[in-house]
This record gives structure tokens, sequence and C-alpha cells, in this order.
């Protein structure tokens, strides 16, 4: 495949809008159209715009259809993509050239087409939005405006090349791209109900009459002045002049990002010493506000370029990316902050860098305006994103321009270095991609389902939820999950780590509404639990009354067989009920789930030392689960002094209430979720006065959920990071100073020994550093273990070396979830019970409508409001890769006989950019691995992705790359090579997407 797009002629993209708008309701693959008020506008540049804002100069202005696609769904804005004497072959971009999973970087630059096809494609871009303005009665045709981008020096933008193009987009009448647009109109009219040959005939010629210069890191004030001053005077045109972030100078840019949590994003000085100086750029810009006034033409500024910043850690090819999104948005808004108040408001600015939905707003009432962004159409909902802008800015009174609100922006610059949407969070995101290659057909999933350990049906309940059938809801949970109170309180959340919605704003709290099922189910619930009927002759046995041990007895138990469960302590829960505080989970959620065991009739022997396995088999019981736990103490070598066990230290506080005398200064050494409620409970604790957590990397790389984290920064823990402890004595924790090297083989980075110590003092140290499992109770029992001293055991069933004996939870590995634990129990019970334990919820059927109208609406959590509303439902409709695509080479495709749409990929419209692998939810690049249409042979053997070409439309005859070997087969043809899936798709895009197809 090659990384060069292929321009798609005019009356191959009117075929497609209109047979699309007409077949789907979509227009290159956009499910919601924005109609702007006709009456309401704002005037700019001589012509006037519906809505102030649209696509910066990047991947959304390169192509025709990018700019379609965004004018239907509420643009009215276009700052075309930028055209520099290096162009088409001759420019070199590195492929992928886009990351923007959370900030965004990039490493394109000006437009990969050559000038003259930049050119066309803006043109095709102005005819086809003057159409379907009217056709489907989106706005005014005369109710937008495009913007040149140009750069980046004089000589180039003097140039026969540059100086055609900038002649060509003020007055393309002469243009043949100008009269083949206005001649395909005329042609079709009987295609057309709402355009006139007329006015067609008498459509403007001007596409474009301003600019906005781009320039070259590095390049001198008089340079840029001079450019500004030709594009003023030689060519007449309304002139906005780029400026960079490195007008803040280098140490108000460092301070920034760190305090915000971007510390990890490596830049140094050079760019802020080479660049534009602010003193420099305050004469000149005064300068050429007066020339362009004396000119009667707009001048101002658009900030802000993206950042440039070191590429370290392979992110993208090069040594060099740019910056954008919500990282860059309070070095731009600081600099309009800065030139606002330098310039009384009076110096207009076009701005871009970090702007959405949430912040668009704000900056419109600062009287910055017109807006353009990139970043946020780049993720999930793409396109979709910008009619939420279009209806947020639409709210708002429109008013001329006067000036800029300095006040309004400074205290823009102010919050949005605390703003939750620009800051970073305290630990990055865990990969949110699955550990398998996308499948070319049916790759459809809900990530949050996959990144269950039960692979819970979490759409399914969230659908039954909304509706208030929680009764429903709470059956489809404990199908899986028998456990609905306890992991609805404290479950690790897999799930939304992987939630769609995190690339969105954040993730749906799934947990939550977990539990809101339960408690509003639970009534109703317990009811229609009966002890079923003995189905089984055998009998089970299960060891310990912790999460595995429960929820093995539920699932063996509800399966008919007769099951007991041994428990040394007067009650269920195992660690969660003795050692988790009362303030993470009540007692109460822990009885809840333990009245189930009771409902289905497990024999449950509290106060009972479990009998060995020899003596359990003599016992009658065929089948024994052993769910013991980890009750061996982790390690902590403290070279002299002693600390206390972090889970002895829990259950003694749960038994006193906080009672417990540790002294007034106490530190936890250890960086994990025990560690988190060790702390917070030391700092509940009657006498404590102060609580150290230390640990020997930094918050960051802590194995802790972030939320514990945050909890226990909130109660008041003070965090000792870069700290390991060597001993504690007379009062002292005397601890080594470490700092951070590479990146060690789980992603962390490496501490190192500085050779520095530091004493904190202490009364008391409370060890959170793991607990080990117990290998004498199992080589009392003749279990096997493994070098590490951990239970040999069939990974699929987790059978033991001991024949019918299985291991489950914290005692199989060590310390890990509830959900975890709860997977191992079904793993046991399936393999006991020879069937699965439990079975996939297959849900209802698919509300697309509904979905569609979720996707691309930015819609934080309400405390206090169930959460499910803001499920993307993304089993029934994922469509990231396309949605994300700029150039919309991704599809989406309904297949006769398929109850779920496809995807293809089209290989023609494709430039590598690489966005689509970003938020896929499979380990995969979609514009690699799915099945692509290729237009002809010579891309067909350029590529190694499966996919076709068409031979033959009519009698659908097909040449197929599959499994790596090139075969020819036609519709109904018996081709035991080529799936019927892939021969359906085939089949559809000749008959229902023949609009794909180039003539």
């Amino acid at each position: 495949m090659s990384d060069r797009m292929t321009p798609i002629p005019f009356p191959q993209l009117m075929d497609w809008i209109l047979t699309e708008k007409e077949n789907q309701n979509s227009v290159f693959g956009v499910h919601k159209a924005y109609t702007a008020d006709q009456n309401k506008s704002l005037n700019l540049f001589g012509g006037r715009i519906e809505t102030p804002f649209g696509p910066a100069a990047g991947p959304h202005t390169q192509l025709a259809q990018n700019i379609v696609a965004a004018y239907y769904a509420g643009s009215r804005f276009f700052e075309l993509k930028t055209v520099q004497i290096l162009d088409g072959e001759d420019l070199p971009v590195s492929k992928p050239c886009i990351r923007a999973e959370d900030e965004c970087y990039n490493v394109e630059w000006s437009t990969e087409l050559t000038v003259p096809q930049a050119f066309e494609e803006y043109v095709k871009a102005w005819f086809a939005i003057q159409i379907i303005s009217r056709e489907y009665g989106l706005g005014s045709p005369d109710g937008f405006l495009f913007n040149m981008s140009v750069g980046y020096d004089l000589e180039g933008i003097k140039s026969p090349k540059i100086d055609r193009f900038l002649n060509g987009m003020r007055d393309a009448s002469q243009t043949d791209i100008y009269r083949e647009c206005r001649q395909w109109i005329l042609d079709h009219a009987d295609r057309l109900t709402h355009m006139s040959r007329e006015e067609a005939e008498n459509l403007p010629s001007c596409i474009c009459n301003s600019v906005t210069l781009s320039t070259l890191h590095g390049c001198p004030s008089q340079e840029i002045e001079k450019i500004a001053g030709y594009l003023l005077k030689e060519k007449g045109f309304h002139t906005f002049i780029k400026c960079n972030p490195t007008l803040l100078g280098y140490e108000y840019a460092r301070e920034t990002l760190d305090a915000m949590g971007y510390g990890y994003v490596e830049f140094g000085d050079f760019h802020f010493r080479d660049d534009l100086q602010y003193e420099d750029a305050v004469l000149m810009l005064t300068r050429l506000m007066a020339l362009a006034d004396g000119l009667g033409l707009s001048f101002g500024v658009k900030i802000t370029n993206t950042f440039p910043v070191d590429i370290r850690h392979g992110e993208l090819p090069g040594q060099e990316m740019y910056m954008s999104g919500r990282s860059l948005y309070p070095l731009s808004i600081s600099l309009a902050a800065k030139l606002a108040a330098e310039f009384d408001g009076k110096l207009r600015i076009s701005y871009s860098g970090g702007a959405d939905y949430f912040n668009i707003g704000r900056i419109y009432d600062a009287g910055i305006w017109p807006v353009t962004i990139a970043t946020t159409v780049l993720k999930p909902g793409g396109y979709g994103r910008m009619v939420q802008i279009a209806d947020e800015l639409a709210g708002r009174e429109y008013v001329p321009f006067t000036a800029v609100n300095a006040e309004l922006v400074a205290e823009l610059a102010k919050s949005a270095k605390t703003d939750a949407h620009h800051t970073k969070s305290v630990k990055p995101l865990p990969s949110r991609k699955m550990k398998k290659k996308v499948p070319l057909l049916d790759c459809f999933v809900s990530p949050c389902k996959e990144g269950c350990p039960i692979h819970q049906d979490i759409t399914a309940y969230m659908k039954l939820a909304r509706e208030e059938r929680y009764l429903e809801a709470l059956q489809v949970i404990t199908e899986k999950n028998p456990l609905p109170f306890i992991t609805g309180t404290i479950c690790a959340h897999n799930c939304m780590s992987r939630c769609t919605r995190n690339a969105y704003e954040e993730p749906v709290d799934i947990r939550s509404m977990k539990l809101i099922c339960a408690k509003k189910g639970y009534d109703a619930f317990i009811k229609t639990v009966e002890k079923p009927p003995v189905l089984y002759t055998e009998k089970a046995a299960v060891v310990g009354g912790g999460p595995a041990g429960m929820a093995a007895a539920c699932f063996l138990a509800r399966a008919g067989m007769e099951v007991t469960l041994f428990e040394k302590s007067g009650s269920l829960g195992g660690v969660v009920r003795r050692v988790i505080p009362e303030f993470r989970i009540p007692d109460a959620a822990i009885n809840r789930d333990a009245s189930l065991l009771e409902a289905l009739g497990v024999n449950i022997r509290l106060h009972t030392e479990a009998p060995s396995v020899k003596e359990l088999k003599n016992a009658g019981y065929e089948h024994i689960v052993l769910a013991v736990g980890a009750g061996a103490p982790g390690l902590c070598d403290l070279e002299e002094g002693t600390a206390i066990n972090a889970l002895s230290f829990l259950e003694e506080y749960k038994k006193t209430e906080g009672h417990t005398d540790i002294g007034r200064r106490v530190a936890v050494i250890g960086g994990g979720n025990t560690a988190m409620d060790a702390a917070r409970a030391a700092a509940r604790t009657v006498g404590v006065e102060s609580v150290s957590l230390v640990y020997r990397r930094t918050r960051q790389y802590m194995p802790a959920d972030e939320e514990e984290l945050l909890l226990a920064l909130e109660d008041g823990v003070e965090f000792a990071e870069l700290l390991s402890p060597v001993s504690h004595q007379d009062g002292m924790l005397i601890c080594s100073v470490m700092k951070l090297g590479d990146a060690d083989a789980s992603g962390r980075r490496r501490p190192i020994d500085t050779g520095e110590q530091v004493q904190l003092p202490v009364d008391t140290v409370i060890a959170a550093t793991g607990e080990r499992v117990d290998a004498e109770f199992y080589l009392a029992n003749d279990i096997a273990l493994d070098e590490r001293g951990r239970v040999l055991t069939n990974q699929d069933t987790l059978e033991t070396s001991v024949k019918n004996v299985y291991a489950a939870g914290d005692g199989l590995n060590g310390p890990a979830t509830v959900v975890e634990a709860i997977r191992d129990a079904m793993k046991c019970a399936s393999a006991i019970l020879g069937r699965p334990a439990a079975n996939d919820f297959t849900g209802e059927p698919v509300d697309k409508e509904a979905i569609y109208a979720k996707k691309g609406v930015l819609k934080s959590a309400v405390c206090g409001q169930p959460d499910n509303v803001r499920c993307l439902d993304c089993g029934g409709v994922c469509e990231n890769c396309a949605d994300v695509c700029p150039n919309r080479a991704n599809l989406s495709v309904q297949v006769p006989g398929m109850e779920k749409a496809q995807i293809i990929h089209v290989d023609a419209m494709c430039n590598e950019c690489g966005n689509c692998m970003s938020f896929c939810p499979y380990d995969s690049a979609p514009y690699k691995d799915k099945f692509t249409l290729f237009a002809n042979e010579a891309d067909l053997k350029d590529s190694t992705n499966e996919g076709f070409m068409i031979l033959d439309r009519k009698e659908k005859r097909f040449r197929v790359r599959y499994l790596s070997e090139i075969t020819d087969t036609e519709a109904g043809g018996k081709s035991p090579k080529i799936p019927a899936g892939l021969q359906a798709i085939m089949c559809a895009v000749c008959e229902d997407y023949p609009y794909l197809l180039s003539e």
C-alpha cells in the first residue's frame, strides 16, 4: 500500500455524497447533520460565517471529503491545509505521523498533495458545500469561509507555483477544475432539487480572500514581517500570522507543563532562543496592524502553532514531534492572554490549540474567534463532535468583533492550569488494547467486557439499568458475578480502564452502576433465588470463605451440585471482611453477597478448620476447591528495626475501630492498594498526627488504582517519593534517595540509588509490600509447586497436580483482585461441572440510531446521578476507526445477512497517518489489518493487506488477497479459500456502495 492519497474526482465525490445521504442518511460516515440558523451569522473578511469555528489546517482540511464532512457537522470556518513550495513526492513525511491517544503529537506539517492537487481539492470542496448547503438545507450558501494557510518563506510564497495557487483561490473562474465542477452541476440538474441552473451559472469565483501565514521555527521577525506585508500590500489578502507558544519563554512553558503533570514531555530551550522573541513580536504586530488598517484589511494573530518536543520513547518516527491538544491549551491560552493584555484587546486573535467542546464557548465569550480544532476530532466521535460544538456556540449571542476581553482571557489562562480536562492524570491510563489482532469480520466488541476478567455483560446490564429494569440487570450481573455488592464497591474495575469514554472525557462509572443495580434489584432478586435440585451425584468441598471460595460455591450450587464451604473464621468474606476498612466497604455489603450462598443452599461451616485434602476425599468430596488466600507476610528487609505487616495492622485497626497504639508518626512502605488502605487507616487511627507513604519510584508508577491514590492524598497522607527504606532506629526511618532511570520490563522507570540518604521521623513502620502464598499448606497436601513456591495448575481448569483438586484466588498466584478471584472460581467450577459455569447474555437488538446519537457527544458524569446514559454500547456499534480517520478511509458497510455492520478500508484514500491504530480496541492497525478495497491491481500488489479489487462490477468478479495468496473469485462461485463473509462484503460493495469505485 502507498501512503499517498488519491483525490476523489468531483463526479464520484458528488455521487458518493448524494447516494450515501439518500441510502444511509449520512455523509462520509457523519450521522448527524448540523442545520444553521441562516439569519444568524458573524461578519469576517467581507463575508459571513454561521458558526465561528471549524477544522484547523491539518488532517481534516487536506482532502475535499474531509472538508465536506466538517461542513455537514457544523463547521463554517475552514483553515485549509498549509501549502508550500515543497510538495507531493518531494515532501518527506514520516509514517505513522499522528498519535492522539491523549494529548496529541504529529510529525506532519504541510499538505502531502502537490499544490495543484491541493488547489483542486479546495475548489471541489467549495462546490460540494455550495450544493449540499442548498440540497439539505444546512445553511446559507454564503455562510462559510475558507482560509488559506501558506508557508514558509517569502521566496517560496512568491514562487510561480504558490502565486498561481493564491491567485486561483481569489478567482478560480478560469481554472479547469472550477469549470468542471460547475459543468457537473449543469449536467446533473435532475439529481438536484434545490439548486437551479441559474444559480450554478452565477456562482461566485472567489474561493478564498484570506491567509494565515505559517512560518518555520527560527524564522526571523524581519522575514515574517516581509511576508505579511507582501500578502497585505501586494496580494490584498486579509492576513493572520500564526504565532508559536515559544513566545512565552522556556521557563514559563516548562514550569506550566511540569505543574500540570506533563513533566515527561521533553524539550530544550533551543526553539525558545531561536524563534521570534516576544518584544520583537510586539513591535512587528503593531506595525502590521497599522499597515492593514490603512489598507482596509483585517489583520490578527493565529494562536498557536503546535509545540515542538523531543521524541524519546519511539512515540513517532524521527527525533522531534509537534504537541497539540489538551496539553497545548494552557500554553496557547496563556499566550492569548498575554497578547490581549499587551494590545488592550485591539489585536484580533484567531485561536487553535486544545480547543474543544468544554472550553470553546468561553474562548468565544472572551472575543476570540474564529476558533479551529483538530485534536478533539481525531478521537472517537470524530467529525461528529463538531455538531455539539456548533450547538454550543449557536446558543450564544453573535456580536461583531470589537475587542478581545483581556480579563476573561486571563481568567481562562489561570483556570486552564487546574482544569481536569487539561491536567494530566496522576497515573497514566493503562493500555486499552486487547492482546489480539482485529478480525476481518465482525470486529465490534465492548472493550469493557473484554477488559473484565470474567467478561461481564456490561453493556447489557447498563441498558437494562437505563430502563430501570433492575431485577433483570442484577440477573445479568450475577450470571457471571455472584458478588455484586463487593465488586460494586471495591472492584479494581479494569472495565473502566478500557471504556471508550476515556477518549471522550472520563470512563462510564461501571462499578457504581453495578452497585446501583445490586441495591435496587436485590430485594426482588433474592426472592427469585431458590435452592436448585441436586443434579450431580458428586459432592464438592470449598476450602476458604473469601471471594474465590464464595464465588466457587455459588457457581457449583447454582448448577445443582451439593457444596460444603469450610471457613475457619466466624464469617464469610475473607480479606475483604477482615482487613479492608469499613470506610471502604461496609460489612452489610458483604452480608448481602453471603446471603446468596445461603439462598442457593450452600452448606456453610464457619469456625471450621478444613480437613486435609485426603480427609475431604475420604469424607466423600469428589471435587475440592482450595481458596485459602495468601497468608504469608511479604518481605520488607530493613537492616535494622522491624515493620508491622500491613494486613495485620488493618485487621487490628478494624477489630479495634482505630484504637490501636502506633504512635504519632507513621510511615507506610509500598505503593499498592493495600498500602493506600493502610495509610488511610493509619491517618484515622487515634493518636496519629502524620502518615507518610514511602515509595522508591514516583506516584506515577505506583501500582495502586488512581482513585485510591487520590483518596489517600485527600486524607492527608504525605507521599515520600523516590525513597527506599534502609533501617528504622531511634525514631528515624533512614531511606536511600533514588532517581528514575530507564524503563524496566514492566514499563516502569527503574529506581537507581543516588548514594544519598535522608531521615524521616517515624514511630511505626507498616510494610505493605505484598503477601505471599503459604507454600506449607500445599506441600502438606502433596500439591506440587513451582520454583517460586506457587501452585502448579492447568491454566485452563486450575486443577492442581492432585486429581480433582483445584486452586483459586490469592492462594494461587499471590494477592489479586476480587474479580480475578471470581474468574478463578468460574474456571474451577466449569471444569468440575464439565460445562460453562456461566453463560453470555445474548442481549436485545441494537438500537443503532440511539448509539449514533450519543457518538461524538462529550458529557461528563454528574455527581449523584446514575452514569449509565453515557454508555456507547460499543459491542453494537464500534466504528472507532471510521470515526477517527480524517480522510474517511475506514468505512462501515451494511452487508445483507449480517447483523452488525462491517469495516472495510479504502486503500486509495489512506495516507497511513496511523490515527486509527491508536483507537482500535484490538492490538491492531485497521489501515493495515482490515479487509481492504483496492482501486487497481498495482495498488493490490503494492500492499500486504488482505483485500480485494473488483474485476467486473456487474458480473461481481474479484481479485482477492487472502492469507497472503492472490486468487480470483466471483459471486456465487464455490471458493473454499475465501470465507463466505468476505465474499458477501465484496458483493455488497458492488451492489450497495458503487460510489466507492472509481471509473
